[in-house]
């Protein structure tokens, strides 16, 4: 395996744990893959079923190292407190991710549609769930091209266009070689 992209759909939560007593709450969540951390745009929530909707895609590119040393995916929800710069802390949800990426890097590609996950508090209880979809496309990276356009490149398309490629070539040279004549030499390059 050679790495790969991991794409994590935040579909949304209900629920969940209520922090501030004025206000309707603005959620968000901080989507931890490793290393790397990612934000989700902040939303408000229902006030009677404590429901709230992102449907964000967040894509995390990972090296072949990170691949074989990632076990989870954590994503920590967080209420922005109406009268403070402070945020509360709503819960906690783990995604273990190392069936998925084994299991992707097998088929070339898993995808799994949003499902619920529990979401833990501090007290280790569980109040409501935040629903994800993940997707693993292995042997895969990011390519940045002109005017901020970023497209996703396999390494399957190379050595499959490379090997066409090289098909073609073979074929031409054989090809060119018939409507001559052939001296000894040429018989053993054929």
């Amino acid at each position: 395996m050679k790495g790969g992209i991991l794409e994590v759909f935040l579909e949304g939560a209900k629920g969940i744990r209520r922090t501030n007593l004025i206000g309707k709450p603005k959620y968000y969540v901080i989507i931890e893959c490793g290393i790397q951390h990612q934000k989700s745009k902040s939303a408000k929530g229902e006030h009677q079923n404590h429901k709230v909707t992102w449907n964000e895609k967040f894509i995390f590119e990972l090296s072949m190292s990170e691949c074989h040393k990632l076990t989870h995916l954590r994503l920590r929800i967080m209420d922005k407190e109406l009268f403070a710069n402070d945020t509360g802390f709503v819960g906690e949800a783990w995604v273990y991710l190392e069936d998925i990426l084994m299991e992707g890097n097998e088929k070339g590609l898993i995808e799994l549609t949003p499902k619920p996950y529990n979401v833990v508090l501090d007290d280790e209880t569980y109040k409501g769930e935040i629903r994800i979809g993940l997707k693993f496309i292995p042997n895969t990276f990011i390519r940045a091209e002109g005017r901020g356009v970023v497209t996703l490149k396999t390494d399957h398309e190379e050595t499959i266009w490379k090997k066409l490629v090289n098909f073609c070539k073979m074929t031409w040279r054989k090809l060119s070689s018939y409507g001559r004549k052939l001296n000894a030499n040429d018989y053993k390059r054929i």
